[in-house]
């Protein structure tokens, strides 16, 4: 991801249930303007999105333990704006960090790391 966050607008209905998808997936913070241009932000955990108008994104702010309902029909834009949590720790980047210890003679644990 660049630099800039990427944001979607709520003008495109179909652009935005796409991005309430992938801002599931993202594993990072996102930031919702509202049309009433009230904000929330946080970790997007959970969309439910069956083409109604009852279609929603629901976000985990960071300093709060509510849950957080956004109707996608009330969203004017939606950022994302945090870094992706798991990014660069795939199963694949692992093993090269593992097998590279190993033939360096170094130890190598299989135990997750604390990056």
């Amino acid at each position: 991801m660049s630099d800039d966050p990427l944001s979607i607008s709520g003008d495109d209905a179909a652009l935005l249930r796409e991005g309430a998808r992938r801002a599931v997936d993202f594993r990072g913070d996102v930031t919702i303007e509202r049309r009433d241009h009230s904000t929330v932000g946080g970790y997007a955990f959970d969309a439910q999105l069956d083409g109604s108008v009852t279609d929603c994104i629901r976000v985990l702010p960071p300093d709060s333990n509510e849950r957080v309902r956004v109707l996608l029909r009330d969203i004017a834009t939606l950022t994302f704006t945090g870094k992706d949590a798991a990014s660069g720790k795939s199963w694949e980047n692992w093993l090269r960090r593992y097998a590279a210890r190993k033939l360096a003679g170094l130890d190598a644990s299989i135990e997750s790391e604390t990056e």
